[in-house]
């Protein structure tokens, strides 16, 4: 999803990206601190790995909830199309017609 071309991100695909890049980060932390030690710092350390493993699990769930979204946008649109072509062909040429327009005037 990096390149130029692809599609931009959804708010939720978005926000799912945050969160893994925030879990790097924080595991980055983690294995940089590895040598330290001191009660205080090996209690921290346990539960950051805790909340890390509690917000990966987390993640999962709202991704599958991502996914089930798409795809039920996708059969709902395929299953319109499938019913009403016509409309369907008649709706994707007037938002055409009107992008079109919109932007010839630019």
């Amino acid at each position: 999803m990096s390149t130029a071309q692809s599609a931009p991100l959804s708010s939720e695909e978005k926000l799912v990206h945050d969160i893994k890049s925030v879990i790097a980060d924080a595991e980055d932390l983690l294995n940089a601190t590895a040598d330290q030690t001191g009660d205080k710092i090996v209690s921290l350390r346990a539960r950051i790995q805790e909340r890390l493993k509690d917000a990966r699990t987390r993640l999962v769930a709202a991704e599958a909830v991502l996914l089930e979204k798409t795809r039920a946008a996708a059969r709902a649109t395929d299953t319109y199309v499938h019913e009403s072509p016509w409309q369907a062909v008649g709706i994707g040429a007037g938002i055409g017609f009107l992008l079109g327009f919109i932007l010839g005037r630019r």
